[in-house]
């Protein structure tokens, strides 16, 4: 049994208490991490509430640049959208939390690691995987699915215990946010068919009356400015945000498959994250060969499958990273989306000093460079096969389906 546990700390009300509940049912050392990954808060009265719900030490790390790095820039080149929806905002911010937590744990000669997920959500399998992949020697703690407390319940335990909490028992939502975007649950949510509340979107209140465009730069699949500035990963998410989620862009209503085998409505906004994929994908087709760009779509849902499942320590991930990796040499250009009112963007324009697009080629004017004569014989050979079907069988299959 674990004697000292490193616990992923939110400074939400299940973290809080798991702080205390951790220490006094199971007399376990907590060392509380708290990992910046661009959810916004004071940080500072996060590190305070953890060492007043009793942790030993608490551990505050800014992990936007590490997890923009490391992990967004992966996902992006893959085009990595969940069900050819959801662009893994949680699921993204979970690998670089659980390398924290293992680092830290070495740090400091912790026995275990531990997490506030409940038992039917994703999060468990993302953190304990995560774990396992990279401190498999570790013993893995989840209070509040060993708890069973409901919400309620867990309040009324930290009033008791004069627990320092934030948390209120009219709270509506369930809300996860990171640089990538917003998770958003509970509440009327959890009904299909009603519609998401407007107060539950941040990111996308629509300000804007009259459509504007934007240029994304990219280099080698990274983008690296906006209309013409060179920004660093994490400013320039921040400031798409901002422009594409004032008109509206980014919102996300859907049912989806979780790991645990159940279907959960989920409700997100990612203006940023959805602009980026789609000017990315764009570029791709622009700059990629035909194969093997059908192939890399072959493999995307496949990565975005192993992201989700809290798969991305494994080497079947570390596998097609390398291959999506491979085809981004040449992806480098501009892109420029529209956006406007109401939610709505296209793509408007994009160029490539590498494009495999060639106007001679395409084009049907007197700058026609391509070789009609020789597409007769090529047709001819591309049809041979279903031509000789044709002659000798199709006649008597006909006949047989009569």
């Amino acid at each position: 049994m674990a004697k000292r546990v490193v616990l992923a700390y939110s400074g939400g009300l299940d973290t809080s208490v798991a702080v205390h509940w951790l220490q006094k049912e199971r007399g376990l050392e907590v060392v509380a991490v708290a990992c910046d990954v661009g959810q916004g808060g004071d940080f500072d009265a996060i590190r305070e509430r953890a060492l007043a719900a009793g942790a030993i030490d608490a551990v505050v790390i800014d992990a936007r640049e590490e997890l923009a790095r490391d992990f967004v820039i992966p996902a992006l080149q893959a085009n990595a959208m969940y069900e050819g929806r959801y662009p893994l905002v949680s699921a993204l911010s979970r690998p670089v939390i659980v390398r924290h937590l293992v680092e830290q744990a070495r740090i400091y000669g912790a026995d275990g690691v531990a997490h506030g997920c409940t038992g039917k959500g994703n999060d468990q399998v993302r953190f304990e995987v995560g774990t396992r992949a990279l401190g498999p020697d570790l013993e893995i703690v989840a209070p509040v699915r060993d708890w069973g407390m409901t919400r309620e319940e867990t309040i009324d335990y930290a009033e008791r215990e004069s627990l320092p909490i934030t948390a209120t028992r009219d709270r509506i939502y369930s809300i996860d946010e990171n640089l990538w975007g917003r998770a958003i649950e509970c509440g009327v949510i959890e009904d299909p068919w009603e519609s998401p509340p407007l107060d539950v979107y941040t990111l996308t209140n629509e300000t804007a009356t009259e459509p504007v465009e934007v240029t994304i730069s990219f280099v080698a699949g990274v983008p690296i400015a906006l209309n013409g500035a060179n920004l660093d990963l994490v400013q320039l998410i921040a400031q798409l945000d901002k422009i594409a989620g004032a008109c509206g862009f980014g919102r996300i209503d859907i049912v989806e498959n979780r790991r645990v085998g159940i279907k959960s409505r989920e409700v997100y906004e990612s203006p940023a994250a959805l602009a980026l994929i789609m000017a990315h994908h764009d570029l791709e087709a622009l700059c990629l060969e035909r194969d093997v760009m059908h192939e890399k779509a072959r493999l995307e849902p496949r990565f975005a499958d192993l992201i989700y499942d809290g798969m991305w320590y494994s080497p079947l991930r570390q596998a097609i990273s390398a291959f999506v990796a491979e085809t981004q040499h040449h992806v480098t250009g501009d892109v420029r989306l529209r956006f406007s009112p109401g939610g709505g963007a296209v793509v408007a324009g994009r160029r490539s000093p590498f494009a495999l697009y060639d106007y001679g080629l395409a084009t049907y004017d007197a700058a026609d460079t391509f070789r009609h004569q020789d597409a007769e014989g090529y047709v001819r050979i591309y049809g041979l096969g279903i031509t000789t079907w044709a002659s000798r069988q199709s006649d008597a299959d006909v006949g047989l389906s009569k």
